[in-house]
């Protein structure tokens, strides 16, 4: 299996995918809304739908900053 990153207008990116060959599983699309009048976007955790396909290990840190460190020998 493949990953393929397209970015792009959705005719773009609609060309790209018909010019992939192979079988086709998923896909993660994001879309821009227009925000709404009022509506509070900030802090919204957009890839909170995603969290079940995400891998996470025991006892690790995924905090942004330990992320960003080096760590020893590195």
């Amino acid at each position: 299996m493949k990953a393929h990153v397209l970015t792009g207008s959705k005719a773009e990116i609609s060309e790209s995918i018909a010019r992939i060959d192979g079988e086709f599983h998923e896909a993660i699309v994001f879309v821009e809304e227009k925000p709404q009048l009022g509506a509070e976007l900030l802090g919204e955790d957009i890839f909170a739908e995603m969290e079940q396909l995400t891998v996470k290990v025991g006892g690790a840190d995924y905090s942004r900053q330990s992320l960003y460190s080096r760590m020893e020998n590195e």
